[in-house]
């Protein structure tokens, strides 16, 4: 039988302490900048601060487009309530927000970037059934009022 040998004064001692915070987190600021709070998902971000009261509007999601007149694009988006640039590289978006009031805008943007099978339409931020097929269309009526 091996007699019992104890190793704990063999096993050396650390030459540093770490320090008594955790990285990167400590870094980080306690509130979200408005940038992360513009980015929230809709429904988190009613979920977290409440219901927000907003008019009703349609936004387009398209990327970036080798045509001619994808700059004309670009200022009928800048054009519209609210431009978000979102991804990088081929998930590269443009998030423009339109009110029922710039509905000729919104046609306009929308007969350029619209033949793009990325491009989406969303109807007070969320994905809805038939949005180019059918709202687009009700909301071109404003139009000619």
């Amino acid at each position: 039988m091996v007699p019992f040998c104890n190793t704990i004064g063999t096993v050396e001692q650390p030459k540093f302490r770490p320090l008594e915070r955790f990285w990167p987190y400590a870094d980080l600021p306690e509130q979200p900048t408005i940038e992360e709070l513009a980015a929230l998902d809709p429904d988190l971000h009613d979920a977290l601060f409440g219901a927000r009261q907003r008019p009703f509007s349609i936004t387009i999601v398209f990327p970036a487009m080798d045509t001619p007149d994808f700059p004309r694009a670009l200022d009928l988006a800048r054009h519209s309530a609210e431009l978000r640039e979102t991804g990088s590289g081929s998930s590269h978006r443009y998030r423009a927000r339109f009110w029922t009031r710039d509905a000729s805008r919104l046609r306009d943007l929308f007969e350029i970037v619209g033949a793009s099978h990325d491009t989406e339409v969303l109807i007070d931020d969320r994905p809805v059934p038939y949005a180019r097929e059918l709202w687009l269309p009700l909301l071109y009526f404003l139009i000619y009022q």
